[in-house]
């Protein structure tokens, strides 16, 4: 299995890092996508892929960070778009739920994003949350520049999930999969063709059902997988394997 988003370079995975990583491999996780938030966290992320073999890294700024976005960070993430194991740009996109960041600016830095994916050959990890049709739009009016891309943490009802298929996304499943109160997002499982599904957990957050308020970690990507093969009505096997064949098709940097 691959989990395509993970945040080991969250603080709380600083104590134990060895051994969330060994815990992963040994669950069948055995590649790990760490996602930059903003460029610390992108920094962070490519030190760790450098650590460990099955580890790579995406660099971006979230869109609660946008504010800080300007022309040095735009130069300084592309320079770390270089790096061997960088395979992807983001996580960005917009958050008009928080709104930590002005709309306008959380736009700006959406759209410079998909410029620097464009010039670095990199797919985008799109960060969505009750923004899903402006997000969509940006997207879409610079279709041209987009290499490929994921809804990361899928939060869209039925009707956005197949714009989003439309548009030639895949969608990200995490966590709240395993939730009771996860009809709608049930419901997108479902109708979306397993070979546009990728799994992740988005740890520290998220963790799944029977994990949940817990610290996340990959390991427990086996329990969404678990999930998604109960709604499709297939064994757990071919998820694992389609679901990575689908990371491995995105991310043509993951080796």
């Amino acid at each position: 299995m691959i989990d395509t988003h993970a945040h080991l370079n969250d603080p709380k995975f600083a104590s134990d890092l060895n051994k969330v990583v060994a815990r992963a491999r040994a669950a069948g996780v055995d590649r790990i996508v760490v996602c930059g938030y903003d460029l610390p966290s992108s920094r962070a992320a490519i030190e760790i892929a450098s650590r460990f073999e099955s580890v790579f890294a995406t660099v971006g700024v979230h869109p609660h960070d946008a504010k800080s976005w300007d022309g040095a960070a735009r130069e300084e993430l592309r320079e770390l778009a270089r790096a061997p194991k960088v395979i992807g740009i983001g996580e960005t996109g917009l958050d008009f739920h928080y709104d930590f960041s002005p709309r306008a600016v959380q736009i700006e830095a959406l759209e410079a994003h998909i410029e620097l994916a464009h010039e670095a050959g990199l797919p985008i990890v799109v960060h969505s949350r009750e923004a899903g049709d402006r997000a969509l739009q940006v997207l879409e009016s610079r279709a041209s520049n987009v290499v490929g891309g994921v809804f990361h943490c899928f939060s869209g009802d039925e009707d956005f999930a197949r714009r989003v298929l439309q548009a030639g996304f895949y969608i990200g499943i995490d966590g709240p999969v395993t939730f009771a109160n996860a009809a709608l997002l049930r419901g997108v499982v479902r109708i979306t063709p397993i070979e546009r599904i990728l799994i992740e957990t988005d740890c520290p957050y998220l963790a799944p059902v029977p994990h949940r308020g817990k610290r996340n970690e990959p390991a427990y990507l086996v329990h969404i997988a678990d999930e998604v093969a109960r709604i499709k009505g297939v064994p757990v096997e071919e998820i694992d394997r389609v679901t990575s064949e689908n990371a491995r098709r995105l991310f043509g940097r993951l080796s």
